[in-house]
């Protein structure tokens, strides 16, 4: 093996799971079986190295493309660089692995307003959750005793890469990587002091962000402290812990068809940079529960709100700055670099521009000056005058720092220039005392500064030209003149390199000092850009600021879905209004289908989480209760991967509300029980409104059912009423009225609904005939039924009829309908047992 081959088996030994993308010069190269691998995935050539070894390879500029392919299919990419630059002595260049790429480690930088965690899982006494988004520096823990709830923060964090422990099977679905290393407590609270006593109270979430963080260390071993200097706990006391069926069914940031248009997200983001985009996707997300919090963000939307100019002018600001988290994870991570380094200095620049604007007493008192802003200004003014905005993407190869800023790099440049101008003159000079017009100076990095001379022309080159280079078609000269000159401009030119690769280091590290400061000021404008975006969307769509309560009644006036309201202006949307209280906290819906009855549920969620969020509502006037999360059940779907039907996936949903949800909760249950047969699915929902409304637990619910019996629950049941959605009849045609109305509906509608939908008109047809003889049907046995319980005349002649059974008075004082169907079936069982007794004594 030749030293490079060895260099590179060592290297290779120490990511075997892993793509070894090796630097040589400017490309990457694989060899042996990486090579095999991923030739035909990146679509380059296979190549051989001697004719032995299989080799290919990608330029070093172009390479991030390559290496996002790769990770997007499963693949690890290790990156080798030269730490050393060529020399011209023996030996070769050292190399070093300076990162592993894998899903959870990428810098995210394709990700725009998304985030990009790398998660892991703990199973202790409890279930322990670590999240860390590299590209951004946020760092989390959770834990909690319940599998359910760490699957809902799994899906709510979206991890591109979960670390799983050996032997936990009970979290398929994520791009999966085994947790090799064991919980390393003392060294996790060593790295991070100032969350000690935190990570001793989450023991198992701790030994999850331990095994996440030892993993970073291994695949990221340029990672610095400053980027990631703490770790938050993610508390259920803070915001609702919303599960992922109530995120997916109000659509918040992702629409059912799996998009983000259609969604909440999509109508309120009006922000204006990617940092304000992913904080504001971050709050609908995780709504506050705390009325302070709320009436905190509140206030500073309201004032926004009604200041038309300066929002408009804050607004035009906020489009010039860039991701200050991301860019300072970029140059953490050694992936950054002058341009980096000029688009903070930009953002940082317009600090006190924004907060110029924010001058007023009142806008003072709700945005103060983040700490360190004169020291953040300080930066921004020496990174603008020492950065090139036109550098190039390398940070060794010079052109990063602005003239003026160095005197030395400016006396080495002018040198530079001069000897650039000498080069150039030569040429003249060569080619009018050779007589050969095409003769040019070049240069390469092999072979220095040379004279060139076609094929043709060589016998007219002077007899001190030294040959240096043989081509097909030209020979390469130099001189001791050119060998001089060459001396001086590429000493200078190394020297310009150095320095300029020094400026840029201590530049990074003057970033790096402030790194706290540049993190709480990127939150800060992150949030603003949140506030501005909330009250344009509020005078836009006229929005009013909520009243939020510590409990009492929800009450909504003239509330109106923010989601189709926008979509679909031209519509004239019916608004609605709510009055859910604790006298009556349950709403039983009836009304046919396409009516409304969903819109209207999903609008009045959507409505205390807009309020939550620290939003303004699309409404007249509302009174939102605190509440402490929402749950809801709606449409059907089925979870193949797990073997579950539609009605087993909406039993275990039903089952999961019943077991979390409080007093303080919001319940919304769209048509319990169609899964199922019939009268299996009328008795459940039966029994579910009679749960909801027995306590001790009672929390606020919508319930829309096409079981219209269970209307008749109205009255017997303590908190129920009923509401409808109406409707006109015209000549056989339905027209959806879109109000939702006192009292209940006894019609679905269904004939009609599908005569909308365009069914065949003989089906429909055929359908009228089958409806009408079940009905009658059913009104025949009624009418049997009641002739069966009619008295007869007695004849004058005939014996005296029996005793009435006390059974049959029994049954005539009974009202059926303060009967539960469970205790009606008891009570059948009663009588059936008495009458046999009865019979026997008889």
């Amino acid at each position: 093996m030749t030293p490079m081959q060895r260099q590179y088996a060592e290297l290779k030994s120490q990511v075997p799971d892993a793509v070894l993308f090796f630097r040589l010069g400017d490309f990457y190269e694989m060899f042996d079986e990486d090579a095999i691998r991923v030739a035909p995935v990146l679509e380059i050539t296979l190549t051989s190295r001697g004719g032995v070894t299989p080799m290919c390879g990608v330029p070093a500029h172009s390479a991030d493309s390559y290496i996002r392919k790769l990770v997007s299919l499963g693949y690890k990419v290790a990156i080798c660089e030269q730490t050393t630059e060529p020399t011209n002595g023996k030996g070769i260049v050292k190399r070093e692995i300076i990162r592993v790429v894998t899903p959870g480690t990428a810098d995210g930088a394709d990700n725009g307003d998304r985030t990009n965690y790398l998660a892991a899982v703990w199973r202790g006494r409890d279930w322990g959750l670590a999240g860390a988004d590299l590209s951004t520096g946020d760092f989390f823990i959770f834990q909690t005793d319940a599998l359910q709830e760490l699957k809902d923060e799994l899906s709510l964090i979206q991890p591109a890469e979960l670390l799983v422990p050996p032997g936990l099977t009970a979290l398929p679905g994520w791009y999966a990587s085994p947790l090799d290393y064991s919980p390393d407590p003392p060294a996790l609270r060593a790295r991070f002091p100032r969350q000690e006593d935190m990570l001793r109270t989450y023991r198992d979430a701790a030994a999850a962000a331990s095994g996440l963080w030892q993993y970073v260390e291994h695949n990221l071993p340029l990672c610095p402290q400053a980027h990631i200097p703490d770790i938050r706990y993610v508390s259920r006391r803070e915001c609702m812990l919303l599960d992922r069926w109530t995120r997916r069914n109000l659509e918040l940031t992702e629409s059912l068809r799996g998009s983000e248009k259609g969604t909440l997200f999509s109508v309120l983001n009006l922000t204006r940079t990617t940092a304000g985009s992913r904080l504001l996707r971050h709050w609908l997300e995780r709504p506050l529960i705390r009325r302070e919090a709320i009436l905190t963000r509140q206030e500073r939307v309201a004032f926004l709100a009604a200041e038309t100019f300066l929002r408009q002018d804050l607004r035009k600001l906020l489009t010039r700055l860039h991701d200050p988290e991301r860019l300072l994870g970029k140059l953490s991570y050694g992936r950054g670099g002058a341009r980096e380094l000029f688009a903070l200095a930009g953002t940082l620049a317009a600090l006190p521009e924004i907060y110029a604007l924010l001058g007023t007493e009142a806008a003072a008192a709700l945005w103060p000056r983040p700490e360190g802003a004169e020291a953040l200004a300080e930066l921004a003014r020496d990174l603008l005058a020492a950065v090139d905005p036109d550098a190039p993407p390398g940070v060794r190869d010079g052109g990063l720092v602005l003239s003026g800023y160095d005197a030395e790099v400016d006396k080495l440049r002018a040198v530079s220039t001069g000897g650039k101008q000498w080069i150039a003159e030569m040429e003249s000079r060569e080619r009018a005392k050779t007589g050969i017009r095409s003769l040019k100076i070049g240069y390469t990095r092999v072979f220095g500064y040379y004279i060139e001379i076609t094929r043709a022309n060589v016998a007219l080159a002077p007899p001190e030209y030294e040959r240096r280079q043989t081509l097909a078609g030209a020979e390469r000269y130099t001189t001791p003149e050119l060998k001089e000159q060459e001396r001086i401009l590429l000493t200078a030119e190394e020297e310009i390199c150095r320095l300029e690769f020094e400026i840029f280091q201590t530049l990074k590290e003057k970033v790096f000092a402030l790194a706290a400061e540049i993190r709480q000021a990127a939150r800060c404008l992150a949030e603003l850009d949140i506030f501005a975006a909330l009250a344009e969307g509020a005078a836009a769509g006229n929005y009013v600021r909520p009243e939020i309560t510590e409990g009492g009644s929800l009450l909504i006036t003239e509330g109106r879905h923010p989601v189709i309201e926008k979509l679909a202006p031209d519509i004239n949307f019916v608004p609605n209004d709510t009055l859910l209280s604790p006298q009556k906290h349950l709403a039983l819906i009836t009304g046919p289908n396409m009516a409304g009855k969903s819109t209207y549920m999903r609008q009045v969620a959507l409505i205390v989480l807009m309020a939550q969020t620290g939003a303004f509502v699309p409404a007249a006037a509302a009174s939102i209760p605190l509440t402490d999360c929402i749950y809801t059940r709606i449409g059907a779907s089925d979870n193949l991967a797990e073997g579950q039907s539609t009605f087993m996936v909406e039993m275990r949903e039903v089952a999961h509300i019943l077991s979390r949800a409080t007093a303080d909760s919001l319940v919304v249950l769209d048509e319990v029980g169609r899964g199922t047969a019939t009268f299996d699915g009328l008795s459940l929902a039966w029994a579910l409104a009679e749960h909801l409304t027995a306590g001790p637990v009672l929390p606020k619910t919508l319930f829309a059912t096409h079981y219209h019996e269970l209307t008749r629950l109205e009255g017997s049941r303590p908190g129920l009423f009923n509401l409808h959605v109406a409707v006109a009849e015209e000549a056989g045609d339905i027209v959806f009225l879109h109000k939702i109305l006192p009292g209940s509906m006894g019609r679905s509608y269904g004939l009609q609904v599908a005569k909308l939908a365009g069914l065949p008109p003989e089906l429909l047809e055929r359908a009228a005939r089958i409806l009408a003889e079940l009905e009658n049907s059913e009104q025949h046995r009624r009418k049997l039924r009641s002739a069966q319980a009619k008295p007869v005349q007695p004849s004058l002649f005939a014996a005296p009829p029996p005793p009435e059974p006390p059974v049959l008075k029994e049954l005539r004082a009974l009202n059926p309908e303060d009967l539960s169907p469970r205790q009606a079936l008891d009570y059948l069982y009663e009588l059936r047992g008495r009458l046999g007794d009865e019979a026997a004594n008889a």
